[in-house]
């Protein structure tokens, strides 16, 4: 049985290799790749990686390599067939049906990376003849070299009409096969011959994640319009799922975690030149959520370095607007803004790589351009100007699909929305002889620093909350902003809780298996073996947890409620408010009830 190229690729995207393999033997990571004992054969040190962003395994001992399919074939013993059935059922994609259809557009379109690739050679061909001279001077007057030129197979397509069908029709490139791959535009009065697309245009091969020469862009030489052409849609291309330079960018990616997304051609170009080998562009629409998905896969937060002026801004808004419902964890996207009147292109030659370096430098956090984006839309100077503002940020961060990104944004934003409101409030009355108190405003509180880290109170929090996951309901928002003091201790808490936000509703040994996947298996076995307290053992009443589990937060809590105390009693003797009045109230009830629990346990 047979299946179509498009629905493998698709599935092989959908499915983590790391959460397949990782069911079968534990991987441990290093660096970008993961690493564990070869299920194929006995070893005692691990030679067998795993790379999501490569999409293969191998193994340096016995050499076993492959793809999701592969492994799934090859570690449950499946044929091929029903190997894809199982992992697509896992992708929730349906299996199609492979028809004679089917396997006839799979045929023609290995066809059309041939003539695609044939055209690319034919425009690369006339760049350096002496139809090609002009287009050739206005690239070395961009400050493109040889190699560069070479690298990005830039073309030249001359101004004549028939000049590309004559030139590449044979015994097997058809008129049809031309006008399939966007390469001929047949009249719509189907009388007419058809005729080339692209004419008196230096060219822009555009190719597939592979390096397959899928579509072309073409820039034209003088006056016309559209100044910049690209292929059509095509069995090849998809503009709104592809990006330009990604085949060369991946290695420069790879290397650095970082990725550059720049507006046009010549920008890409120019930073690869300029050794900022890691920038791509979407392909003449504004990035779409296939685009961003595909970055993802390379970096955890691209760059977008659009240009300054509106249009160059208005897309960056565009891409945060597509960008905020599919937030995950670790996965965000920064936003770099170049001075007035540069791109990216024109700054590297001004300024070469450290000039761009700099803007990069710079870029702010999705969090920060939407707070930016949005307190600049409109006055927040009264009541209902405000409550407007807060309305529409609370309407964005809705948006974010995943739950834990979703209540990091709006815990973020009510504290930036409190301290916009407090020094909007006008002034009230102030302290008249130094740190004396404000009048009905009692300093009950002692002057006590933050007590030292507990990691013992740390380990029994977390060994209550995996042992009873189902009071994540109770305990995420304190559990959220605790910051442990063991760094092992924390990665295994932001671990769980990332966990749990994605998959609502584990229960204790599911997520066991899980963190035991992630490579925490280790840390959860010793952890659960040094806990002493009766509330946070498995067999515990869930009352009895639940008292213990809040318990242990306050007492955790209880530095940080004390400094964020002084914080505000400090911030009183500078300016009183009645929001600053009821927040101190606010932090104090709670450290009452805080001592309230300790002395009822003394």
């Amino acid at each position: 049985m047979s299946f179509p190229p498009r629905f493998l690729e698709e599935l092989r995207t959908r499915i983590s290799l790391t959460e397949v393999v990782g069911r079968k033997v534990k991987l441990v990571r290093k660096g970008r790749e993961y690493w564990a004992c070869c299920p194929f054969h006995n070893e005692k040190s691990p030679s067998f990686s795993v790379s999501d962003e490569k999409g293969f395994y191998h193994c340096f001992g016995c050499g076993a390599h492959g793809d999701v399919i592969g492994f799934a074939m090859r570690a449950q013993g499946l044929p091929f067939p029903e190997a894809v059935e199982r992992l697509a059922a896992e992708a929730g994609m349906e299996v199609p049906k492979a028809s004679p259809e089917e396997r006839e557009q799979a045929k023609r379109e290995a066809s059309l990376y041939e003539v695609m690739e044939l055209a690319c050679k034919h425009f690369e061909g006339h760049l350096s003849a002496p139809q090609g001279r002009e287009a050739l001077a206005y690239l070395k007057g961009r400050g493109l070299s040889d190699e560069t030129i070479a690298r990005f197979r830039l073309g030249f397509a001359p101004e004549d009409r028939n000049e590309l069908k004559v030139a590449l029709l044979g015994e097997t490139i058809t008129k049809e096969m031309l006008i399939e791959a966007g390469l001929l535009i047949q009249p719509e009065d189907g009388g007419r011959e058809p005729y080339g697309r692209f004419r008196g245009r230096v060219m822009f091969p555009i190719t597939d994640k592979r390096g397959r020469v899928v579509a072309f862009g073409g820039r034209i030489m003088g006056a016309g319009e559209p100044k910049y052409l690209n292929s059509p849609e095509t069995p090849l291309f998809h503009k709104g799922r592809q990006l330009y330079a990604l085949a060369q960018a991946r290695e420069g990616a790879r290397a650095t975690g970082r990725l550059i997304a720049v507006e046009g051609y010549m920008d890409v170009i120019a930073l690869h030149q300029a050794g900022l080998d890691q920038a791509v562009a979407p392909l003449g629409t504004a990035l779409t959520e296939a685009q961003i998905e595909e970055m993802w896969r390379l970096a955890p937060e691209p760059i977008l370095c659009f240009d300054g002026d509106t249009a160059g801004q208005r897309a960056a808004g565009r891409a945060l607007e597509r960008a905020l419902p599919l937030l995950k964890p670790g996965l965000s996207l920064r936003f770099a803004t170049l001075p007035p009147g540069e791109d990216p292109d024109t700054l590297v030659q001004k300024q070469g790589a450290p000039g761009l370096e700099a803007v990069l430098g710079q870029a702010q956090s999705l969090l920060e351009r939407l707070w930016i984006t949005e307190t600049m839309a409109a006055p927040a100077d009264t009541p209902e100007r405000r409550a407007a503002l807060e309305k529409r940020l609370e309407d964005q961060v809705r948006r974010i699909q995943d739950t834990q990104v979703q209540y990091y944004y709006r815990s973020d934003i009510k504290n930036r929305l409190r301290d916009l409101f407090f020094q909007a409030r006008p002034k009230q009355a102030r302290f008249t002889k130094g740190r004396e108190p404000v009048a009905g405003v009692p300093r009950n509180v002692p002057m006590l620093p933050p007590s030292a880290p507990q990691p013992k109170l740390e380990s029994l929090l977390l060994s209550c909350l995996i042992n009873h996951p189902d009071l994540i309901d109770a305990t995420a928002e304190p559990l959220g902003h605790l910051s442990f003091s063991d760094p092992g201790l924390d990665r295994l808490r932001q671990e769980a809780l990332n966990l749990l936000a994605q998959m609502p509703g584990l229960d204790s040994e599911t997520l066991k298996h899980h963190l035991d996947a992630h490579g925490f298996g280790e840390a959860v076995a010793s952890l659960l073996r040094t806990t002493l307290a009766r509330f946070a053992g498995a067999d515990a009443p869930q009352d009895d947890a639940r008292k213990g589990m809040l318990h242990t937060l306050g007492r955790l809590r209880r530095p940080h409620i004390v400094q964020a105390i002084l914080e505000a009693e400090r911030r009183l003797g500078d300016e009183v408010s009645q929001e600053a009045l009821d927040a101190l109230t606010a932090l104090r009830d709670e450290l009452s009830r805080i001592d309230d629990i300790d002395d009822d346990d003394a």
